[in-house]
Parts: C-alpha cells; sequence; structure tokens
C-alpha cells in the first residue's frame, strides 16, 4: 500500500470516530436530562404522612393540640408553596398535591383559631385567600371548586376534610400519585358503609347531605344511587326513596 492511500484511510477512519462520538453524546446527553426531570416532578409527601400518623387515628379523630405544638405542619405548607404543581405533572401527581394541600391548609387554619368548636365559627374561613401555591394565593373554597372539583373525579369527596364530624374522616395517610386510586376507592367505600353518615334500608336511603350538594358531580354518568351502589356492601334498589341527613359541623376532635 502506497503513503498516499495509507493517509487516504487514516483520514477517512479519523472522520468516522468524529461523526461517531457527536452521535453519541447528543442523545445521551438529552435522555440524562429528560429522566432527572421527570424524576424531580414527583413530591415528597412523608413530611405530611408522618404528622398524619402522629396526630390522626384510625377514626379520623385529630389531635388539633399536638398539632398546634408541631412546627412541622407549617414546614410542611411552606414546602408546597416552593413546589407548585406543573403542566406536564400527571392527573395523580396533581390530585395528590391539592388534596393533601387542602387537608394541611384545613388543619392549619383551625391550629390558628384554636379552641373551636366549630369550623363554622372561624369567619370567612373557606373563601379567605391565605394558602400560598406559587407565587398564586388563593382559598380552601377555590381549591376545592376551581380545582379538584374540575379534575373529573368525585371521589375527591371523600378524600378533602372540613375538620367536621359529617365529613368523609381524615386519613392518618398522605396521597401520593402511587397510591391515589387505592386510597380513592378506599375512602369511598369507607364513607358510603358508614352507618354515622349514611343508613340504608332496601326500600329507602338517608344519605349525607354532601351526595345533595354536590349531586352533579356524583351523576355525569349515572344515578346518585347507582354511583353509591359501586360502593356500598349490601347495593338497595336503584328507585329507593332518599333523603338527606342533618350536618353535623362540630369539630373533629380526638377526645
Amino acid at each position: 500500500m502506497s503513503p498516499l492511500s495509507s493517509l487516504l484511510i487514516a483520514l477517512i477512519l479519523f472522520s468516522c470516530e468524529g461523526k461517531a462520538d457527536k452521535v453519541v453524546s447528543k442523545p445521551l446527553s438529552s435522555v440524562t436530562k429528560a429522566s432527572f426531570v421527570s424524576k424531580s416532578e414527583t413530591l415528597d409527601h412523608s413530611l405530611w404522612n408522618d404528622l398524619l400518623k402522629e396526630h390522626v387515628d384510625f377514626e379520623g379523630n385529630v389531635d388539633y393540640k399536638g398539632f398546634k405544638k408541631d412546627q412541622r405542619l407549617t414546614e410542611y405548607l411552606e414546602f408546597l408553596a416552593k413546589n407548585a404543581p406543573q403542566k406536564n405533572w400527571s392527573k395523580n401527581e396533581k390530585l395528590a398535591y391539592y388534596i393533601n394541600l387542602y387537608n394541611a391548609a384545613t388543619v392549619k387554619l383551625i391550629v390558628d383559631h384554636y379552641p373551636v368548636e366549630s369550623i363554622k365559627d372561624i369567619p370567612n374561613r373557606w373563601k379567605k385567600e391565605w394558602i400560598r401555591v406559587g407565587d398564586e394565593v388563593t382559598s380552601l373554597n377555590d381549591i376545592e371548586h376551581k380545582v379538584l372539583r374540575k379534575m373529573d373525579e368525585p371521589r375527591i369527596h371523600f378524600a378533602i376534610n372540613c375538620a367536621s364530624y359529617s365529613c368523609p374522616k381524615l386519613l392518618n395517610s398522605a396521597f401520593t400519585s402511587d397510591n391515589m386510586e387505592r386510597l380513592l376507592s378506599k375512602t369511598a367505600v369507607d364513607f358510603v358503609n358508614d352507618p354515622k353518615r349514611n343508613r340504608f334500608q332496601k326500600e329507602s336511603a338517608e344519605v349525607s347531605r354532601i351526595f345533595k350538594w354536590f349531586k352533579s358531580d356524583f351523576t355525569k354518568n349515572t344515578s346518585l344511587l347507582e354511583f353509591i351502589n359501586t360502593y356500598l356492601d349490601n347495593p338497595i334498589a336503584k328507585n329507593a326513596d332518599i333523603d338527606y341527613l342533618e350536618y353535623d359541623w362540630s369539630l373533629n376532635e380526638a377526645k
């Protein structure tokens, strides 16, 4: 082989190696970056989970005195304020954020006015804008009606707690994107079958006023009793008479 031929072969090999380096380095960089962004979008709600385990029992009774002494509640709300939901979050990630935010903010509202006999003793309790989400300040009312109810998930009404005896009980576990479906189903089954909040006979039903106030959310694709029967241990007649129970707004406090 002549010196000229050897030189040409060396130049070709060098050129191919340079192109190969360029082809490999670009996608490797983009994959690494995308993976990092994806992982960072799931918030860690373990602090709220720890607080619930410590200050809420299995019946949903809340130790507000304990919460009042625990600075971690403020820390958790500050954490949520600094980590507002992003557009590319999944539906379950957004649900977990806003359900946990609503429940933690409700506890904080009670703690800041404690002792009270009822959340209704607190002026402007649901409409006051004091809850930070990123650069915005919002209210419990807006979180429930302008965010959660618009996410096409009626079971949120069993997941959020209004600090009252007739409300669905406050779970002593935080919602996450991973446990969302399991906990939403659990809260629905627990609430519907709770004789303190709903009472059923073969031909009649006495149900929580939640089913009256938010009936449109439960009946988008079915009737109210058909929705309830989905979670009721012993389903009742679809044409049963329905009455609504009085709502007990007394504080859901551990005695």
